[in-house]
């Protein structure tokens, strides 16, 4: 009998906390839909030469993001550019991909600014003597090599890229039961202009 009353006490206690944090997820949620409504990605916008696509684009965050990274809260972006072809009747097919990891962390009371990029193969770690510096070189892209088109069959493509950012120390627990919030403080994508790829020549459309 003491043993039921002791698990009902803690049964009492549990479920208040889940309650909140329920809560406080389903807030943060909210705050962040707000946040990626207000990002937005400059292209991307492609060159190309001798078949070898090459992509340029930035990344905007919002004003409520970047004061985080300063105030010294470190952050992870994910970026993905990925080469699409594109069907009438068909979803888009996917071709190949990158994906690019960078952490952002500074630290205000040292005035210390450093960022690392990793694309799975190379780990590059950069200090910058600006916030301002750190933030430029860490949300940009240019020039950056995607893929050759020599050997793919002839039709339309575009390149879309995606940046994502996921949050932080969630508890797995909450993750599984709560699989319906979203577990990104952010998710934005855009879709480069369609080209037609001839096996040995392209063109732009729009």
């Amino acid at each position: 009998m003491i043993l039921v009353q002791e698990a009902r006490l803690q049964e009492r206690g549990v479920l208040p906390k889940m309650l909140k944090r329920l809560f406080l997820i389903l807030m943060l949620s909210l705050i962040f839909l707000h946040m990626a409504e207000a990002l937005e990605i400059k292209g991307p916008y492609l060159a190309f030469k001798d078949s070898v696509i090459r992509v340029s684009f930035q990344l905007d965050l919002d004003s409520d993001y970047v004061d985080e990274i300063r105030k010294g809260i470190s952050k992870e972006v994910i970026f993905y550019i990925d080469l699409f072809r594109l069907w009438k009747t068909w979803p888009d097919e996917f071709i190949v991909g990158r994906k690019i990891v960078r952490k952002i962390r500074s630290d205000p009371m040292k005035k210390e600014y450093i960022a690392t990029s990793f694309n799975g193969d190379t780990l590059i770690e950069k200090r910058f003597n600006s916030f301002e510096s750190m933030m430029k070189w860490a949300l940009n892209f240019d020039d950056s090599y995607l893929t050759s088109l020599k050997g793919m069959p002839s039709g339309t493509y575009f390149v879309r890229t995606t940046v994502e950012s996921r949050l932080r120390n969630i508890p797995s627990l909450f993750s599984e039961i709560f699989f319906f919030l979203p577990d990104r403080e952010f998710k934005v994508s855009s879709d480069s202009g369609l080209f037609r790829w001839n096996e040995s020549s392209l063109e732009p459309l729009r």
